[in-house]
């Protein structure tokens, strides 16, 4: 097959091209905005049809969530629009596509993981535009498969575990968050997950997928700060309420996994040993 992959100099793009090598059976378009613009429609459909795509993995997103509140016409633009074009692109084709989504789309009220059946309430732009994108998706492309996780990292681009680490060397002291509750995602799980679904067949529908296990902010830190050896910065726990952002988080997002692991048959990995190998890799 001839796989148009978007937004490869992101996290998960990044992992995506690392994986690409071990998955040889397949050719794979890398693109970010340099190569092809997501937003524009002739773009797409040119590059499409003159390289015959068969599927599509977007990478692609608008995900800085305090600063989608200020900049909602970009974000939905990113979020919901530029998926849609894809979708339809693909489609003309007869082909497929998996469109990376996430917890956002939910408020975080639930006390038990979040199954795909559950109600949608987002609460915040970045969530509503997520969600819109997924509804883009679904009803562009017949073969489309919606991928929600959470907590996203790795060793590439800024991310949480990146930022505690570099913080806990520079600062005596550091509080994070401790009432809201998830499970971190290593990016290259997300990707290995993702060439599964694509050697296997696609089988249209929303999935769930994060690492296993349930943590707070707070413990995370904690943990990231264990395993990267980190010993002279202390970490308070805090309330949301001392740490207002402009975007509303989920306290609660915990996904389950179920439906992925049984559809394609994978195992997923313990949040911690995945950890572990991401901080290994940063060669700390």
């Amino acid at each position: 097959m001839k796989i148009l992959i978007t937004g490869c100099n992101g996290q998960l793009g990044n992992e995506m091209q690392l994986l690409e090598k071990e998955n040889q059976q397949h050719t794979y378009f890398n693109t970010d905005v340099a190569e092809l613009d997501i937003t524009d429609e002739a773009a797409i459909n040119r590059f499409v049809a003159d390289n015959e795509i068969d599927g599509i993995v977007n990478c692609a997103a608008y995900t800085a969530v305090d600063k989608a509140e200020e900049n909602q016409e970009l974000c939905h633009k990113l979020n919901a629009t530029a998926p849609g074009l894809l979708a339809k692109a693909i489609e003309k084709r007869g082909g497929w596509m998996i469109q990376i989504s996430t917890d956002y789309v939910f408020d975080g009220t639930n006390h038990r993981p979040y199954t795909e059946e559950d109600s949608v309430c987002p609460n915040s732009t970045y969530g509503r535009t997520k969600l819109a994108g997924e509804q883009e998706v679904t009803s562009g492309c017949q073969r489309s498969m919606i991928i929600r996780t959470a907590w996203l990292y790795s060793t590439f681009g800024n991310n949480f575990v990146k930022t505690m680490i570099r913080l806990g060397k520079e600062k005596p002291e550091l509080g994070v968050i401790f009432d809201q509750i998830g499970t971190p995602t290593y990016a290259r799980d997300l990707a290995v997950a993702i060439f599964a679904a694509i050697n296997q067949g696609i089988v249209p529908g929303i999935y769930h997928f994060s690492n296993e296990g349930v943590i707070s902010w707070y413990d995370f830190t904690k943990a990231i700060h264990r395993i990267a050896g980190i010993k002279d910065c202390k970490v308070r726990p805090l309330h949301t309420t001392e740490y207002p952002t402009p975007a509303a988080r989920p306290h609660y997002s915990v996904l389950d996994k179920t439906k992925i692991k049984q559809t394609y048959n994978i195992e997923i990995p313990y949040w911690e040993e995945s950890l572990e190998q991401c901080i290994d890799k940063l060669g700390l």
